[in-house]
């Protein structure tokens, strides 16, 4: 009898260290979702992509949580975790310039996607030579600013379609300029953060047996 609660108490334990990478996983699928619904030009569908993209913001917190909780990180949640987060923020930043193209312009937006693809083509040969890249706290602080920042301008491009009391105030705001001076910010952020990882790691490229972290 106690084995088989033994048996039951770690099979229990096991699925819950899986959840996770299954959070992760969910925000992967989530991500393309989002994208497809907040492009459409009718605003029920925008609105219901700002949902998507809040409930995948969440996973993204308890993933972590649980992970440190039940002490389930592992090598592949750890290179899932931040793949997971990138295409959430591709996504993200993909429809800025559906808003306004002036003050989220293309550019931008192919300068904070080209930092992620570099830095996770460093994780990826990180990987293939059993090193580990921990995530830095300036990635931390550059992925929590670029979630808010994105929920804040996905969510000023909904109300600016509607005629609600919020409305008004959303046009003020975007047409103030300074949604577009807080993009800057984000992609300064985002190029220190990628700088500093291949400084960080610059190891990796020259054949040393382990990252710095």
């Amino acid at each position: 009898m106690k084995n088989k609660w033994l048996s039951t108490n770690n099979s229990h334990l096991v699925n819950v260290q899986r959840l996770p990478n299954i959070l992760s996983t969910i925000r992967l699928v989530l991500a393309p979702i989002f994208l497809i619904l907040y492009v459409q030009d009718e605003v029920v569908w925008r609105a219901l992509s700002v949902g998507i993209f809040a409930v995948a913001v969440v996973t993204d917190f308890f993933d972590g949580y649980l992970a440190r909780l039940y002490s389930a990180q592992t090598a592949y949640g750890v290179f899932l975790d931040p793949l997971a987060d990138k295409f959430l923020t591709f996504a993200g930043f993909i429809c800025l310039p559906f808003i306004d193209a002036t003050q989220f312009p293309w550019w931008a937006v192919g300068v904070i996607v080209l930092r992620d693809v570099v830095i996770t083509g460093m994780r990826i040969i990180a990987e293939r030579r059993n090193v580990s890249i921990k995530t830095r706290l300036t990635a931390k602080i550059k992925t929590m600013s670029q979630m808010f920042f994105l929920y804040l301008v996905l969510l000023v491009g909904v109300f600016v379609n509607t005629d609600v009391w919020l409305s008004s105030y959303c046009i003020q705001l975007l047409e103030s300029g300074i949604l577009g001076w807080l993009m800057i910010a984000i992609v300064v952020l985002t190029l220190y953060s990628g700088i500093e990882y291949i400084y960080v790691n610059i190891n990796i490229f020259i054949n040393k047996h382990d990252a710095k972290t």
